[in-house]
This record gives C-alpha cells, sequence and structure tokens, in this order.
C-alpha cells in the first residue's frame, strides 16, 4: 500500500498532541508557530478543556523537519508538553458508518467487520462506526454531519423505510465526495443511493470492498445498482 501520510512535494503528514494552559488565545499562539513551519493544518480537536488547561490534536501537512516545529511548540510558555503521535489515519484509518434501524445496523456491521479485519491484516486500517437512529429529521441530521466528521470515506443506510428530507441530506453528502450504500427498504433513499444492497450483511462486506485499496471492487464498474 502506499504511503498516505506522504504528501507531493516531499512534505509529510504528521500528528501532535499539546497540552497548554487554558484561556484566550491559546490556540492562536499554537497555529502561529505552525505557519512559521509553513504547516498546513489538516485538521485540530480540542481533546479536553479543562478550567487550568488545555489537550489539542493537530494533523499538519509539514515540509520541514517535525522536531524542529516541536522544539518551537516547547518554547512557548503556554506549553506544557508537545509530543509527536500517529495520525488518526494511520491507526483507524478509513470511516464507515453505519446507521439506521437497530437491528439491521447490527447485521450489516456484523458483513463490514469481518470483511474489515479481512483487509487489515493485509495492511489496511479501515474502522466501523454505528448508531442506531430513528426518525426523519436526525437520521438527515445525521447524514450531513456525516461528511463533517474525518476520515469517512462511506455511509450505510441500514432500515426499512426512509425519504423525504434523509434523501436530500443523502443527496448532499454524495455531492461532497461520500459514498452512500443503502439497504434496499421502502422509501426514496435508495433511489438516491450509489449502491442498494438487499442483504444487510453483504451491504456491509460491499462498502467495505468498496473502500479498500486490498479489494478489486469499485461501484463504478457494477452493472447494476441493486443486489
Amino acid at each position: 500500500m502506499p504511503d498516505e501520510s506522504q504528501k507531493p512535494g516531499g512534505s509529510q503528514k504528521f500528528g501532535f498532541e499539546i497540552e497548554a494552559g487554558a484561556g484566550p488565545g491559546v490556540l492562536h499562539e499554537l497555529t502561529g508557530v505552525i505557519a512559521g513551519h509553513r504547516g498546513d493544518i489538516l485538521s485540530v480537536e480540542i481533546v479536553t478543556e479543562r478550567r487550568a488547561e488545555t489537550r489539542v490534536y493537530f494533523e499538519i501537512d509539514l515540509p520541514g523537519d517535525p522536531q524542529a516545529l516541536l522544539a518551537d511548540l516547547k518554547a512557548l510558555p503556554t506549553v506544557r508538553s508537545a509530543e509527536q503521535v500517529e495520525t488518526m489515519e494511520k491507526i483507524y484509518g478509513k470511516r464507515i458508518i453505519i446507521m439506521g434501524g437497530g437491528a439491521q445496523v447490527g447485521q450489516v456491521a456484523i458483513g463490514a467487520i469481518i470483511e474489515a479485519d479481512r483487509h487489515n491484516i493485509r495492511g489496511e486500517h479501515i474502522s466501523v462506526d454505528t448508531i442506531p437512529l430513528v426518525g426523519e429529521k436526525p437520521l438527515a441530521a445525521a447524514v450531513r454531519a456525516a461528511a463533517r466528521l474525518p476520515r469517512v470515506k462511506a455511509l450505510v443506510l441500514a432500515g426499512s423505510l426512509m425519504g423525504g428530507e434523509i434523501e436530500q441530506a443523502v443527496r448532499d453528502v454524495r455531492a461532497q465526495g461520500l459514498l452512500v450504500v443503502s439497504l434496499n427498504m421502502a422509501g426514496s433513499v435508495p433511489d438516491a443511493a450509489d449502491l442498494v444492497v438487499t442483504d444487510p450483511v453483504q451491504a456491509g462486506v460491499m462498502t467495505v470492498m468498496a473502500v479498500a485499496d486490498t479489494a478489486k471492487f469499485t461501484v463504478e464498474r457494477l452493472s447494476r445498482r441493486v443486489f
């Protein structure tokens, strides 16, 4: 598999975890040092925030030496510790989100987890997240939010009836590049999905195969969308 941390032009993606004092301007100080090293911040998360301290995780595309950046970060008066860590992409890899009715979600997860394990032992990094959820508005909001989560490559909608606002949410996230797989259910969501699969276990298997670099399978090459 190619090293996804290596970027064109010689830069690399690095993870950094920083503990600093809490308060206004702390994030500004940290990002200022990163910018000084020509680091491109790909993601940032405030892991914990207490009255006296803040723990922040950065993923940065960095053209230079990560140790030089660490040294300058540690030199800030507000910083208590800073260390380089593995990126979430390297540890957890691509994410698949399964949402919908609890029983269907569980069955899709069985197929996805078994198939992900088969690819992960060959060098892939694929993780599976689930959320049993019902209701048109909660599901539509969750579908749209999936596109904002880091490293999500595919979404599986597992239920017996989905349509209305959920259908529009599916079309919105597909326009942003997210692969959407739907169970063959009542409602208009299957018409909006990239792929429709009748068997929930097989839906999980096919979704993992679609995002895995170690699988020779692409949705675009299928002659039929419904299975």
